[in-house]
């Protein structure tokens, strides 16, 4: 399956996005707000500049303490995004985010922000793949 399919299944919602200048405090209350894990941090909602997840800042407070909620957002992201594109099959960007120990990875297309998906649209993508191939073989062996 294909990037472009398991966005094609998500409830369209956009990218939900925040500047880098706003605090972290903002950020925690669009992710407590929306019932999301991460936030991409753009300056024009369209270019990717970083991402802030729920990890990020729980991992700052326990480090600091609730001080650090007063951060900008830019002083917190990852930089370093892993992206992928709408062409990049399911396997491949499961592998990434596993190997990576990260959860949500934006799509680009010619450098804008198209979607984003998480581990579990992955998952479940995968799943209804997997669904689809036994009941195919089951056919398959009982002659249907």
């Amino acid at each position: 399956m294909l990037v472009s399919q398991i966005l094609k299944l998500k409830a369209d919602d956009g990218v939900v996005t925040i500047a880098p200048e706003a605090n972290v405090a903002e950020a925690a209350n669009l992710l407590s707000a929306r019932r999301i894990g991460s936030v991409v941090v753009s300056s024009d909602g369209k270019t990717a500049q970083g991402i802030l997840s729920e990890r990020d800042i729980v991992r700052e407070i326990g480090k600091r303490g609730p001080g650090c909620l007063e951060d900008k957002v830019s002083d917190m992201m990852t930089r370093n995004l892993v992206t992928c594109s709408c062409n990049d099959r399911a396997d491949e960007v499961l592998s990434l985010m596993t190997n990576g120990r990260f959860r949500h990875m934006p799509v680009l297309e010619s450098g804008q922000m198209v979607g984003l998906i998480t581990i579990g649209d992955v998952v479940k993508a995968r799943l209804s793949e997997l669904a689809m191939e036994k009941d195919a073989l089951e056919g398959m062996i009982m002659g249907y």
